[in-house]
């Protein structure tokens, strides 16, 4: 499971989670990429969570280096399993 700093907190996150299964307490929770929503959080040094629910809004999340988790829906579990090396660079 590849993993990813919690904003400031010193600790690490799956990079991808379902949601319920992970301890993102005080992060800021997004349900869009909102660039002026993430500077902030960012710069206060809040781990930034984004929700998706296709491998499409998981790998638009990952690509922003703010972001420390992908929240997936608990019926989409399959969206953990993505190879994003594949979805990166092709088969």
């Amino acid at each position: 499971m590849r993993e990813r700093w919690f904003g400031s907190t010193g600790r690490r996150v799956p990079q991808i989670a379902v949601e319920g299964d992970a301890d993102l307490e005080g992060a800021a929770v997004l349900d869009v990429l909102d660039d002026s929503t993430i500077r902030a959080a960012f710069g206060e040094g809040r781990p930034i969570v984004v929700r998706a629910d296709s491998p499409e809004a998981v790998m638009d999340a990952l690509r922003r280096p703010e972001v420390s988790s992908v929240l997936v829906p608990p019926g989409r579990k399959d969206l953990v399993e993505l190879d994003l090396v594949e979805l990166t660079y092709g088969p």
